[in-house]
C-alpha cells in the first residue's frame, strides 16, 4: 500500500518527461510548416508515421538498450548523466525561446517525398532525437522489471497518440492559439525538462557512489 504514491509519481514523471521532450504543442508549427497546404489524407498519413517511427525507435532502446550497453561497455550511471545534460539543454532552449539543436530539424521545400519526410526529420530527430532516447532509457533504468519497462512504452505510446491528435489537427489549433501562447507552453516545457535533466543527473551521480563506495 506505501508503494502507490511512488508509484503514481513515477507514472506521472514519465509522462510529463515524454511529453515536455515530444512537445507537441511547440512541434505543431513546425509540423504544420512541412505538410503546407497538403490534404487531409496526406497529413494524418504523415502524422501518423512520424510518431509511429517515433514509437518504435524508443519501444527498441526502452527494450534492448541494455544489450547496447554492454556491446559498447556503457554504464547506467554514464548514460544518466550523459543524458541528463542532453535533455537539460533540450530544455534550457526551449526556456530561452528557440528549437533545441538536438532537437531542431530542417524544413525541407519539396513537393514530394511526404513518406521521408515523417521518417526524417519529423520521427528522427524531431520527436526520437537524442534527448527522447536519453530520457527513456533512463526511466527504464529507474526499475528493476519487465513491467516497469512496459509501463515506460505505455506511457509512451499515450504522448505517440496525443501528438497525432494535434498534428492532425493543427490547422484548427493554430486558429485558437496565438504564438505567444505557443512560446508560453513551450517554456514551462523547458522548464519541467531542465528539472527532470537535474534529477537525471542526480540519480547518476547517486549510482556512483553507490556502485563504487568511497572505502
Amino acid at each position: 500500500m506505501e508503494a502507490m504514491p511512488d508509484f503514481g509519481l513515477f507514472i506521472s514523471t514519465v509522462f510529463l518527461g515524454f511529453f515536455a521532450i515530444l512537445n507537441p504543442i511547440g512541434n505543431t508549427p513546425v509540423f504544420m510548416s512541412m505538410v503546407g497546404d497538403a490534404d487531409r489524407g496526406i497529413i494524418k498519413k504523415v502524422a501518423f508515421k512520424s510518431v509511429l517511427v517515433a514509437f518504435v525507435i524508443i519501444t527498441l532502446f526502452s527494450l534492448f538498450g541494455h544489450i547496447i550497453f554492454r556491446l559498447f561497455n556503457i554504464t547506467l550511471p554514464a548514460f544518466q548523466i550523459a543524458g541528463g545534460i542532453i535533455v537539460f539543454f533540450i530544455g534550457y532552449d526551449l526556456l530561452k525561446g528557440k528549437s533545441s539543436n538536438a532537437q531542431r530539424s530542417k524544413v525541407l521545400d519539396t513537393s514530394s517525398a511526404y513518406e521521408e519526410m515523417a521518417v526524417s526529420p519529423l520521427g528522427i530527430p524531431l520527436l526520437a532525437g537524442p534527448g527522447t532516447i536519453s530520457t527513456a532509457m533512463n526511466f527504464v533504468g529507474q526499475g528493476k522489471s519487465f513491467m516497469i519497462t512496459l509501463l515506460v512504452i505505455l506511457v509512451f505510446a499515450i504522448v505517440c497518440v496525443i501528438t497525432y491528435w494535434m498534428f492532425i489537427v493543427s490547422h484548427r489549433i493554430a486558429d485558437k492559439l496565438k504564438p505567444s501562447l505557443i512560446k508560453a507552453i513551450s517554456r514551462i516545457m523547458g522548464l519541467i525538462l531542465a528539472v527532470i535533466a537535474v534529477q537525471m543527473i542526480i540519480n547518476g551521480v547517486f549510482n556512483i557512489i553507490r556502485e563504487f563506495p568511497v572505502q
